[in-house]
């Protein structure tokens, strides 16, 4: 028998029906192996030997290989066919070179482009062994990434306090949403004209045309500067008879798009869709890796990996088949057509995104997908059709329709117009113009040279330049693509990265860099130059592609990178903070210090008068402060203009009056957020102070609010078994209350104001019966134990959705299910679906294995990478970067 290894279980079922009982398929679920994310994992000074870690769960799951071996003579590696693919493959095959598995085995790889039983048969006639270049190439990048994430972080922690990481990749993909920021901001709206009309043919059509030329010189988009010149052209002209000067009809040919490749698939799912890049990478996952046909599981599309645009000659045949059945014979080419990647970095012998089976139209597979599976498989298989199919014939007129002015001037406005002859591929599928007017639609009426044309209105239109667009999603990857940076397998990645490290955000499908963003991007601008270059990041992917292809060495790609890189760290850590904020308040200065409406110096301080506006870096990010710190305290947020923003005088803004007191209440802004302010500082004393809820905007408190929050923390009774107090307040995680230096957290911030002792005292023993329990990254809910015990259930944000976890157990909440309104019994009933047993029983296991000393030191050996496991858990907090 021979044991095969794919990479997630759903696979491996349907490729165990296709092979037979003669093999077993086997999933390793994804990667099984990385760096630990501590320092030293990757040592340059050993010529960058690197150590890795198993993962827990994927050490049981290498076993149960190393185990099947025991009884069969060959291992086929069979993970995806990429470069993270062949990693895997060589990380399952060392790991179990280590375990003494491989010894008198023949280890072979295959790759299947599709999940379908003819591509799996046939790639299992092509086995070949562990292309080398690719893991080494992988290994650099790799490492490549480790480095810069574990050198360059902690120079950012250390000169910018609040920041978080920096990446190679990432690094250089927020540069361009800053830089495009900046643009936006830089950008001053110039006004211009444009005359527009309405004419009519002797037949009474109408059409529309716009100035072109004045004198025979033809007009730029800015050549009517105001409205005083457009109203002059209009009077120049009006009454004036006007005629066809020419007119010109020209044939033309629209040739269809390629396929798509991974980037392709990614714009056009954003724009006809309105899917994000890793949603789509999600659905065609699926699609790639099979749904129930006729009683089986069939893939449905090729990878979805990949730069490359060209399909196999036996694809290509079946859908010129399909063209010729569904459409007849005028559309289809005499000849194929075949196309080449442009992409610098195209990944390697791929074929482009594609429909396994080219018959197979989106209405047969309906009942078989949910909506969006539906739409994206139509798309992948519209654009395939479309890419093999006849072009579009065009005719392309252009009129131009003359009048002189009573200036004695020639004026002549141009009309524009096409008839599609014959749709040819457009009759399937069409890019680009989901939001725009189509022009191929335009049609001018008939008319000839010399004909006299009729006017219905001329009128001049005011216009102001806009500036550039911000990045969406898709056209960020478009602009990587093209740069050369990041790889199609990374797209989705670099993009979770920046969202999630608060770097960027998006709104209205646009992403915008936060303060915090641009802050990094400036330093790194300003101190690591080279490192977030376009043209030497994207050297970088060539010297990659390079190792990929065998010809030269990944090693010394990294000692030459290496060099340079810890020459360029040394120089920083000599800096100064003072240094790092004089270069940052010059390079975000049109940012942060905007021109003042008054011509005054931007950077005066508007409180002291006598101070000096300056970027301060806090703890909790970056803000803006006067130079005369402590005796002018004037602070306000980095970004002019943000909510909370309002440049407050140092004294802040009066509330009212206390009556009990009479002190002032004020709120101000603290480098720390918006706060209360009871009376003001006396020497050796501080006044009382409050933090304002997240919940609550700062500019809607009023003085009963004010003065309610500048009582807490309220002491709500004496607890009846220890007799010490519990008090209430917010907290950095929301309400709570606290005795004896337990905590138990409150439903509602009124809560803090209201609960009462009993209520009191009945959270905090809930809380104790519960046990103490951290809440887990992404936890949105803990609903409590568990009726049959071992544990709590909780209700988890996952990368796909929300689900419930209990233990090893995760169960995906139903569609449409609101997280926050899931019940106990509810999430119970999920995990027993499931077949969630109750945890507790775990011990038991142990405490047989304590019984049989001799099987605990077997298992103690063949699992060495416990010990690892528990170190890495000790430095989670320290990031781990990502190409």
């Amino acid at each position: 028998m021979t044991v095969v290894v794919v990479e997630s279980p759903a696979k491996a079922k349907t490729i165990n029906k296709y092979l037979g009982k003669d093999f077993k398929v086997l999933a390793s679920y994804g990667h099984v192996r990385d760096l630990p994310a501590k320092d030293g994992s990757v040592r340059p000074e050993a010529d960058f030997e690197m150590d890795w870690e198993v993962d827990g769960k994927s050490a049981k799951r290498l076993s149960d290989i190393a185990a099947a071996l025991k009884t069969d003579d060959r291992l086929i590696l069979a993970t995806d066919p990429d470069r993270e693919g062949e990693a895997i493959s060589w990380h399952v095959m060392e790991v179990l070179r280590k375990k003494g598995a491989l010894k008198g085995k023949a280890v072979q790889r295959v790759v299947f482009n599709a999940i379908t039983k003819s591509s799996v048969l046939e790639a299992m006639r092509r086995p070949r062994e562990v292309d080398v270049p690719l893991v080494d190439a992988y290994l650099a990048r790799r490492a490549l990434d480790y480095l810069v994430g574990f050198s360059l972080s902690p120079v950012l922690w250390r000169k910018l306090p609040g920041s978080r990481s920096a990446g190679r990749v990432q690094s250089v993909a927020l540069r361009l949403i800053c830089d495009r920021e900046l643009e936006i901001e830089a950008f001053r709206a110039q006004e211009y004209w444009t005359i527009d009309g309405v004419f009519v043919t002797p037949r009474g059509e109408e059409f529309q045309a716009a100035l072109n030329s004045i004198a025979d010189k033809k007009l730029d988009r800015l050549g009517i500067k105001d409205e005083a010149t457009a109203r002059a052209i209009e009077q120049a002209v009006k009454g004036q008879p006007f005629k066809v000067d020419s007119i010109e009809s020209k044939p033309a040919r629209r040739h269809p798009y390629p396929p798509f490749r991974t980037s392709t698939l990614q714009q056009e799912a954003s724009r006809k869709l309105g899917f994000s890049s890793a949603r789509t990478m999600q659905i065609a996952q699926r699609l790639y890796e099979g749904v129930e046909l006729g009683g089986e599981t069939v893939g449905l599309i090729t990878y979805m990996r990949t730069d490359g645009v060209d399909m196999a000659p036996e694809a290509i045949a079946a859908a010129r088949n399909a063209i010729l059945k569904t459409f007849g014979e005028p559309y289809l080419p005499s000849a194929p057509r075949l196309y080449t990647s442009k992409a610098k970095n195209a990944q390697e012998a791929h074929e482009a995104i594609r429909p396994t089976e080219m018959s197979r139209q989106p209405k047969d597979v309906r009942r078989a997908l949910d909506d969006d599976q539906l739409a994206l498989y139509e798309l992948i298989w519209k654009r395939t059709i479309a890419s093999q199919m006849e072009s579009a014939e065009l005719e392309r007129t252009t009129a131009d329709i003359g009048a002189d002015g009573k200036d004695g001037k020639r004026y002549a406005f141009r009309a524009n117009g096409s008839v599609v002859r014959f749709d040819g591929f457009l009759r399937v599928y069409q890019e680009g113009l989901d939001d725009a007017e189509d022009e191929d639609s335009k049609r001018l009426p008939a008319m000839a040279r010399g004909d006299s044309i009729g006017v219905r209105k001329i009128g001049g239109v005011q216009h102001f330049t806009e500036p550039p667009p911000r990045y969406s999603e898709a056209s960020l990857i478009k602009k990587l693509e093209e740069l050369g940076i990041g790889r199609p397998s990374t797209y989705v990645s670099i993009l979770e990265t920046l969202r999630t490290r608060g770097y960027v955000r998006l709104d209205k499908k646009r992403l915008i860099p936060e303060d915090k963003g641009r802050v990094v991007t400036a330093f790194l601008e300003s101190f690591f130059r080279r490192y977030v270059e376009y043209d030497f990041t994207a050297g970088l992917e060539e010297k990659l592609d390079q190792v990929s292809a065998g010809e030269i060495d990944w090693k010394q790609v990294l000692r030459d990178f290496w060099r340079d890189f810890t020459a360029a760290l040394d120089d920083v850590k000599e800096l100064r903070v003072t240094n790092v904020l004089d270069a940052l308040n010059d390079i975000l200065a049109p940012h942060i210090f905007p021109p003042r409406e008054d011509g005054g110096d931007a950077r005066a301080c508007p409180s002291c008068g006598g101070g000096r506006l300056s970027l301060k870096l806090g703890k909790f990010g970056s803000f803006i402060g006067c130079s005369n710190y402590p005796e002018c305290k004037y602070t306000r947020p980095m970004t002019p203009g943000a909510e909370g923003a309002d440049a407050m005088p140092a004294e802040g803004v009066l509330l009212g009056v206390d009556p009990e007191t009479g002190e002032k209440v004020t709120r101000r802004a603290g480098r720390f957020g918006p706060y209360l302010q009871l009376g003001e500082a006396m020497e050796g004393e501080k006044p009382q102070r409050a933090s304002i809820p997240r919940n609550r905007k700062p500019e809607d408190i009023t003085l009963e609010e004010a003065l309610k929050l500048l009582s807490l923390p309220r002491e709500v009774g004496l607890h009846p078994e220890t007799g010490k107090p519990i008090v209430a307040n917010f907290g950095r995680y929301g309400p709570f209350v606290l005795h004896d230096g337990a905590y138990a957290n409150l439903e509602s911030p009124e809560d803090v104001f209201t609960v009462g002792i009993n209520r009191a005292v009945d959270i905090l023993a809930e809380k104790k019966a519960r046990g103490f329990q951290r809440p887990r990254a992404g936890a949105l809910k803990d609903l409590g134990p568990h009726p049959s015990g071992g544990g709590n259930i909780q209700v988890m944000k996952g990368k796909y959705g929300p689900y419930v976890k209990f233990g090893t157990v995760n169960a995906t909440l139903p569609k449409g299910k609101d997280p926050e309104q899931l019940t106990i019994d509810e999430a119970v009933a999920l995990i027993a679906g499931r077949g969630g047993k109750s945890p507790a029983k775990k011990p038991a296991k142990k405490a047989a294995a304590k019984k049989a000393p001799a099987k605990k030191a077997v298992a103690k050996k063949a699992a060495p990478a416990k010990p690892a496991k528990k170190a890495a858990k000790k430095v989670t907090k320290t990031p781990k970067e990502a190409a």
